[in-house]
């Protein structure tokens, strides 16, 4: 009996796990959109189409080749915004939560595997992050929702403005960025149609940061309400977070305040706010209030930077995550300044954790790379676009300069492979090297002498 107990936890895989969760949401989402009744002209929308839209939700990244009000149905709507919600949580967090809601008991490699999910130190209290990671995503989207049925009533009635309101709640706090302004604003217009109200942008923006927070900082804030009390990961993702929205907000307001396409026609109170809506943005939500396309070419370079960095572990957002960055610029810290250790205030980061951001970083970047030298040669268009587009996909973020609905059917499963690589493969990864045991070496060989480097 406990030698099947033991081949049970060796078979438990929790990456393989993951991926095919994924997978199978994936699957079932794009044969509901392959429906005709989920296409509001009542045909098909097409295997390609419902296919990408399938993946775009799942893992939350809001790229699209229809104008999702336009195109899909309330059904295919509703389909949308399940799979958003599952892909958000995570799928296996739905399960865990049923089986709470049915009194099951949570074994072992489920209590592993939220474990992974929520980034957590160990299984200690894991069945209580879940339930507050549930009770807090759905406090969360009410109160958001609630307040944009409020901004959108004068303009929808009140039954458009209700739906509006829970969809881009739940797409924000998701960081999916699929929006339904098609109809009023006109398609692919996301919330152009918004850039002048204040509420709207600030309220997607704080469900976005809430959101992209990961649940284990919500645990500690909600528990511990004390800066002091605050464990090291906690206070390097509030930290790096900050300064990220910062830089991004300020980089944006200055290099596109004289912008007549972007920024330039606004008074300051509104250059403002959307210069922090598209420092939000950018970090995995997908809104658009002032069109990509039309920012100057170097806020796109600065964009690259913010969208592959992300949200923090265990959170609804993608990309490689903020304290993945904070440890990498930690080492570089290290190395100029010639200390043997990575440390931050007393305390020494473990060299295996400083090789994972490595290897993880090097491995999305040479990802990167590849997909938009090679999806430029294919399309034949300006670098910048093309890696604009790559870089939205890998991270999960969603935005575009306007040329995903153009590209070619290669491109568009390239870029379906990107979106499921950057929210299933970077997830999946950091689960590895979370639980993967490491192993002495038996055989040590003797080092290298002299190796030049530089």
């Amino acid at each position: 009996m406990f030698r099947n107990h033991s081949r049970e936890r060796k078979s438990f895989n929790p990456t393989r796990l993951v991926a095919s969760s994924f997978a199978v949401i994936i699957l079932i989402g794009t044969l509901l959109l392959l429906l005709p009744a989920a296409s509001r002209d009542g045909k098909s929308a097409g295997l390609l189409t419902a296919l990408f839209t399938a993946t775009s939700s799942t893992c939350v990244t809001g790229l699209i080749l229809v104008d999702t009000w336009t195109q899909w149905s309330l059904l295919g709507q509703v389909v949308i915004l399940c799979m958003i919600q599952l892909g958000g949580l995570g799928f296996m967090t739905v399960l865990t939560l049923l089986s709470l809601a049915l009194k099951r008991r949570i074994g072992l490699s489920e209590r592993l595997l939220m474990v992974s999910t929520f980034n957590l130190n160990g299984m200690e209290g894991v069945v209580r992050v879940v339930r507050l990671a549930v009770k807090g995503t759905f406090l969360c989207e009410g109160v958001g929702a609630l307040i944009l049925t409020l901004c959108f009533w004068p303009r929808f009635g009140f039954s458009g403005a209700l739906w509006r309101g829970i969809f881009h709640a739940v797409s924000a706090f998701c960081n999916a960025g699929f929006d339904l302004m098609g109809g009023k604003y006109g398609a692919f217009s996301s919330l152009s149609g918004f850039s002048n109200h204040p509420l709207v942008l600030l309220t997607l923006s704080a469900l976005v940061v809430i959101g992209g927070l990961g649940f284990f900082v919500w645990m500690e804030l909600w528990e511990k309400r004390n800066w002091k009390d605050l464990s090291l990961y906690s206070k390097m993702v509030l930290g790096i977070s900050s300064g990220l929205l910062l830089f991004g907000m300020v980089y944006v307001f200055c290099a596109e305040f004289a912008n007549p396409k972007t920024l330039g026609p606004m008074p300051w109170w509104d250059k403002l706010s959307n210069a922090l809506f598209q420092s939000v943005t950018l970090r995995t939500a997908g809104f658009d209030a002032v069109g990509q396309g039309n920012l100057t070419e170097s806020t796109k370079a600065m964009s690259l930077f913010l969208m592959f960095v992300g949200g923090s572990s265990g959170s609804t957002a993608g990309g490689l995550k903020t304290v993945t960055i904070g440890v990498l610029l930690l080492s570089l810290r290290a190395g100029l300044a010639g200390e043997a250790q990575v440390t931050l205030r007393g305390r020494t980061i473990p060299y295996q954790q400083v090789l994972s951001a490595t290897t993880l970083t090097l491995t999305v970047v040479c990802c990167f790379t590849a997909a938009s030298l090679l999806m430029t040669t294919i399309e034949g268009l300006p670098y910048l676009d093309v890696a604009f587009e790559v870089a939205s996909a890998m991270a999960t973020v969603g935005l575009t300069v306007g040329i995903t609905p153009t590209l070619s059917t290669v491109s568009k499963l390239l870029l379906i492979a990107l979106m499921y690589l950057g929210r299933v493969g970077i997830l999946s990864f950091s689960i590895a090297f979370l639980t993967r045991s490491r192993r002495t070496p038996k055989v040590t060989y003797p080092e290298i002498s002299h190796i030049l480097i530089g």
